[in-house]
Parts: structure tokens; sequence; C-alpha cells
């Protein structure tokens, strides 16, 4: 029977020997957590997310009403209805066009500075209409495609980060792997130098945006693609807040505006070139949207877009649903 010295001897040596197995968990456990992202993720629908961290996200948009699909081929390539070696979807030139985008978005941090992305879109077109004079008699414009869109990958690093704010830079490259002639692809690489910003001004109201350019290499016709610098802001208010559950609402301003390129114009008149400049035009959209959040990791956005400019746009109406989970 073991004596009372004994049992304390036992207990002493067992802590003594535990200890450093005890601090070696506790320090990888700190050190565990100072790479995460010290606030939960980014409430917007559409500016891109500074705050850097790993997650899943899986994005589907319906956008409606694209009269000039292919300006300065940011979307699309451009048409190939003036013949020649253009590699966009051809016969014909859309006046009208709905599109879908299903974007499956993998994001991968190892600290909580630095983070690789990877966006994999597969899309879905519609026409509607067709500008009659580039359609020959009885000709019929092309149809409805569908499928694998231009990939993306890059990787974004902050400068600052906080509970209370980021400060990133993103640089993302898109590649061209749908196919231009389907309507599914730019047939052209693209990089994106972007800085973003979040701000938690109070427990409730946080406030993000972003600058960036779109910066087009390669493609069939020189000079058609163009850049297009994008910048906007999105201000956000926690309307509801639960043990479990957050409900924010949020407005967002997004802004494009084009140097260079051109495009091919559905309202030119009959027997005369429907390539015009693209340089220096402005497409302004208003986001409105929310999201709800349902513990730490998860959360929901379901958000609506309208076209501000009359002239100049992409799409008239886009409808967003997203899911995201955070690790």
């Amino acid at each position: 029977m073991l004596s009372m010295s004994s049992i304390r001897r036992c207990a002493l040596f067992l802590l003594v020997a535990t200890l450093p197995v005890s601090l070696h968990a506790q320090g990888r456990n700190q050190k565990k957590d100072s790479d995460e992202p010290p606030v939960q993720g980014s409430t917007v629908g559409y500016i891109d997310d500074a705050v850097v961290g790993s997650q899943v996200r899986v994005r589907f948009d319906a956008a409606f009403g694209d009269s000039q699909i292919d300006m300065a081929e940011y979307l699309f390539a451009q048409s190939g209805s003036n013949g020649g070696t253009a590699a966009g979807p051809k016969p014909g030139l859309a006046s009208n066009l709905n599109f879908q985008q299903l974007y499956m978005h993998g994001e991968y941090a190892p600290k909580k500075f630095l983070s690789f992305l990877v966006d994999v879109p597969v899309r879905w077109m519609q026409p509607l209409s067709f500008d009659p004079a580039t359609l020959s008699n009885g000709e019929v414009g092309f149809g409805d495609h569908g499928g694998l869109s231009d990939v993306s990958a890059g990787f974004k690093l902050a400068a600052l980060a906080s509970e209370r704010q980021y400060l990133t830079f993103q640089f993302v490259g898109t590649f061209p792997s749908g196919d231009p002639g389907k309507g599914l692809g730019t047939d052209h690489y693209t990089i994106a130098p972007t800085l973003l910003y979040y701000r938690k001004v109070t427990d409730r109201f946080t406030l993000e945006s972003q600058f960036g350019d779109s910066h087009p290499i390669g493609g069939d016709t020189p000079g058609f693609a163009g850049d297009v610098v994008e910048y906007g802001a999105g201000p956000s208010y926690v309307a509801y807040k639960s043990d479990k559950v957050q409900f924010t609402p949020v407005i967002e301003l997004v802004i494009w505006k084009i140097f260079g390129g051109m495009w091919n114009d559905p309202t030119t008149p009959a027997n005369m070139s429907t390539i015009s400049s693209a340089d220096a035009n402005n497409i302004i959209n208003l986001k409105f949207g929310a999201r709800t959040t349902i513990g730490k990791n998860t959360s929901f956005y379901v958000g609506y877009g309208h076209a501000l400019t009359s002239a100049n746009f992409w799409y008239q109406q886009i409808l967003r649903v997203e899911y995201r989970r955070s690790f």
C-alpha cells in the first residue's frame, strides 16, 4: 500500500513530467489562434473582402439586360458578328442578353496576413434579341450556351490586420479557360491588382471599400480589350444580433471606369461599322443586400443590383445569392 509521501512524490513526478507537454500544447494553441483572422469577415456582397482568412464560398449571379456584351472585353470576347478573327459568339450581335454565373471560390490563409485563392466559375447565357443588320436574310443568331468560364487565382497580403481594420493588397490573374465562341470567356489573360479596406467603426457599423484595375493581356484584336478601373464603398449595419444569429443590411456603390478598348454597338445604323470606342465610359451600379451570419463561421448573402447609368452598362439588373463558410 502506498504511503502519503509516496503518493505526493508520484503526483509531483506526474506534474513535472506533463508540464512541458502542457506548455507545448498551450503554445501551439496560441500560435494557431494568432494565425486566425481577428475579425469575423466581410459583410458586403459585391466589393471584394479585405479580411484575410481560410474560407469556401459558393456564389450565384443572375444578370439581366446586357446590351453591350463585348465592351472592352470585360465579360465577353469581341463579338464575331463582323467576321474576321474575333473569337466571340456568332452569328449575329446580341442586343439583349441574360446570363448566370456560379462561382466556386476557395481561400487558404497560412497566416492571418497572407492567403491564396482560386475561383472556378460556370456560366450560362441566353441571347434574347439581335441587331438585324448583323444577320443575313433568314440567318438565325447564336443560341444558348453554358459551361466553364475563365478561372482565376491569386493572393491577398494584408499590411494591416487587427480587430478593427484590414488594409489588404489583392492580386488576381484570370486565365482564358472559357470557350469565347460560346460566350463563356474573354479569350485573353487578365491581371487585377486591387487595394481593399475594412473598417469596423463601431460594434454594429462597418465600412468597406476597394480600388483596383483589371488589365487585359492578349486578345484577337489589338486594342479591343481595355483597362477597367473598379472602385466602390459599402457601409453595413448590424440590425439584429443574438448569441447565434446576426442580420446585417448593406448598401454598396460600385463604379467601373473604362480606359481604352472598343465595343460593338447594336444601335449603330445599318451600313455602318458597329465598332465604337469604349474609352472613358462609366458604369455605375447600386447594390442592396443583407448578410445573415449563423454562429462564427457560416453566413448567407442575398442582394440586388441596378445600373444607375443609362448609356453604359454590362447588365441592367443583377441578383446575387451567396453561401460562405470560414475556417
